[in-house]
């Protein structure tokens, strides 16, 4: 079963953060620029946090505050569950789903290296099926 290290050594690290006392707009524009659909927040070195579209969702937009004014420490998910890169893709997929989120920071020695998307586990798991179906093809085949 793969490990989130051999994830996380297939690409370059996903890492956008932004402090508790920055207003919502900022991470807006940067998760929107970068694709990407969560930033962390971080506070002396410390995870203490994730915005993600979801909290933009729920927190800004459906309550009418306005992201020009309001800190993200405000409309932040508080203590995010996290991973280290030796825990395996299954561990980690399960983790989400009890927890409802879509992602994940990645902790090595409580600093954050790198953020994995529910997708980006999927799609590593889809990835490692198609070649076990190759393989198993191929061998049915004749090999």
């Amino acid at each position: 079963m793969a490990l989130l290290s051999d994830i996380l050594k297939k690409r370059s690290p996903v890492v956008n953060v932004f402090g508790p006392n920055q207003v919502v707009a900022v991470a807006v524009r940067t998760m929107t620029e970068r694709r990407v659909g969560a930033v962390l927040i971080v506070d002396s070195g410390q995870l203490v946090g994730i915005f993600s579209e979801r909290d933009l969702l729920r927190r800004v937009y459906v309550l009418g505050r306005n992201a020009e004014q309001t800190l993200i420490r405000d409309v932040m998910t508080s203590d995010p569950i996290t991973s280290t890169p030796s825990d395996n893709r299954m561990s980690a997929i399960v983790k989400m789903q009890q927890h409802g989120c879509r992602h994940l920071p990645i902790l090595v020695e409580g600093q954050v290296v790198d953020t994995l998307s529910i997708r980006d586990l999927l799609f590593d798991e889809i990835r490692e099926r198609e070649t076990e179906i190759a393989e198993l093809k191929r061998y049915i085949q004749g090999a």
